[in-house]
């Protein structure tokens, strides 16, 4: 047995079914724990104020706890977590030598920079003698675990979704047994303590004062909280103003949960016939899927998956744009739902699905644009998930609704928050509008607009494009490709 490891935590924020923390605890006899706050992304955001970067630390911070737990339950000398703050490999290079470890170990990272950021530091590690692995944990399948019969990837989900299923089997619902090994955590070097969040440069957000508890902790409780109702996700999951999600992305971004916990728990349940269970289980293997999109095809990170659609044509419009950024598009579901992203950094799914329909559809905005916007407001933001969204939206992803199906946002509205609970939470100035017009005031008579005291155009905007005139423009942008480019 090799004597002294690192585990490099990352998207993996706790120490409970850890892949990456088991291997290592099995193998050595001292392990050692960090995190890098790495500058190369944190002096690329643009605000000082980003409510990532706080559930991180107070993440960090009971996985810190959470590793001191463990080592005590298990009798360590040691336990707790090694942060630094600086550029990600040459602070973990440096770290690893000054710890004088044999390995690092980490769990697999799949986005095309992320790859490129774990190739340098095997390289950096290896020139300095140390060795370096990586394992998976962060999906249930991976890369080339599911291929067509021909070897290739699926780009279609629902034949994919049935090969993931098959196997899906025990053995990849397993969870690591960290704990039987926990012993071998190392005592943290002398003077070790966690920088604030001052230290990294950055302010306190409205976090706190929202519905999502950060940490391994923080996850259990939204879980807890989500498995009874799981028996009725899907039917109450496409409707905005109602609990029906998990509300557990975030965690599953950073790993503050393990995404075999909750397989596991969904499949039981699937297995016996929970209709609830079994299409959650569903937006588990979406998720695998789009992970498996990016590995094989890195391209989709700035380039349309079907290579015809680069030749969209899409609009300039910066007043659209902005009207779309700031809410003020005349429309009530996506102006809510876009004032729900800016205020606590969540959007609902199904909305998510709305706005991005209505900028590409009804605004004929690029959806690359769209998607840079969420990247930098998203609390869960993966880049694997939402360009897969936003080319779906935009017809030019892999298995994307087809260019000539568009949302209607006022019958989406209709459907998904019939009586407006949704809308009035974050468009309080259409509180006083009646049910049957919330959906588009617009469309309101002037003695209606008067009994409820609403100024189209000064309490709330006017609509920025006629939907039945965009939907045509659209068609017209798509028809300039041939059948065979669409196909």
């Amino acid at each position: 047995m090799s004597r002294t490891a690192l585990v490099w935590m990352r998207r993996d924020l706790r120490c409970e079914d850890h892949a990456a923390l088991y291997y290592a605890l099995h193998r050595f006899e001292q392990v050692y724990c960090a995190f890098v706050f790495d500058t190369d992304i944190l002096n690329a955001l643009p605000t000082r104020s980003d409510r990532r970067v706080e559930f991180i630390h107070s993440s960090v911070q009971a996985l810190d706890e959470g590793l001191r737990q463990l080592a005590m339950r298990s009798g360590a000398p040691g336990g707790g977590l090694i942060v630094r703050h600086g550029p990600a490999v040459a602070t973990l290079v440096q770290l690893a030598q000054s710890l004088g470890v044999h390995e690092v170990l980490t769990n697999s990272d799949y986005e095309p920079d992320a790859r490129d950021r774990d190739q340098q530091t095997a390289q950096a590690l290896r020139a300095v003698g140390i060795a370096f692995s990586d394992y998976k944990d962060q999906v249930l399948l991976e890369k080339s675990e599911v291929l067509t019969q021909q070897g290739r990837p699926y780009s279609v989900f629902t034949p994919y979704k049935r090969a993931w299923l098959r196997k899906l089997d025990a053995f990849q619902l397993k969870p690591y047994p960290v704990e039987r090994y926990a012993r071998h955590l190392a005592p943290l070097p002398t003077g070790e303590a966690l920088p604030t969040l001052a230290d990294l440069g950055f302010v306190s957000t409205n976090l706190a004062a929202l519905p999502l508890p950060p940490g391994m902790q923080g996850a259990q409780r939204l879980l807890q909280d989500f498995v009874p109702r799981m028996a009725a996700y899907h039917e109450m999951r496409d409707y905005p103003g109602r609990k029906g999600v998990s509300y557990l992305s975030v965690h599953l971004r950073f790993g503050t949960v393990s995404i075999r916990q909750l397989a596991a728990l969904a499949a039981l349940q699937a297995r016996q016939g929970c209709a609830g269970a079994q299409s959650w289980l569903s937006e588990l293997a979406w998720r695998d899927f789009y992970f498996m999109i990016l590995w094989h095809y890195p391209q989709v990170v700035t380039r349309s998956f079907k290579p015809a659609y680069d030749r969209v044509q899409w609009d300039d419009a910066p007043e659209l744009w902005q009207a779309w950024c700031e809410a003020r598009t005349g429309y009530p579901l996506v102006d809510a739902a876009m004032r729900q992203l800016l205020l606590t950094g969540y959007m609902h799914n199904r909305l998510r699905m709305v706005v991005a329909s209505f900028l590409t559809k009804d605004l004929g905005i690029d959806w690359r644009r769209g998607e840079r916007f969420f990247a930098r407001h998203l609390n869960d933001y993966d880049l694997a998930a939402n360009n897969g969204g936003w080319q779906w939206a935009a017809s030019t992803g892999c298995d994307a609704q087809p260019h000539f199906r568009i949302f209607n946002p006022i019958t989406q509205s209709q459907r998904f928050d019939p009586d407006g609970t949704f809308i009035r939470r974050y468009l309080p100035e259409l509180r006083c509008v009646p049910d049957a017009h919330i959906h588009f005031p617009a469309a309101m008579g002037s003695a209606a607009l008067a009994a409820c005291g609403l100024r189209l155009g000064t309490d709330y905007p006017l609509p920025v494009v006629n939907h039945a005139q965009a939907r045509v423009r659209t068609l017209m942008r798509f028809s300039l490709l041939s059948e065979s480019d669409m196909s």
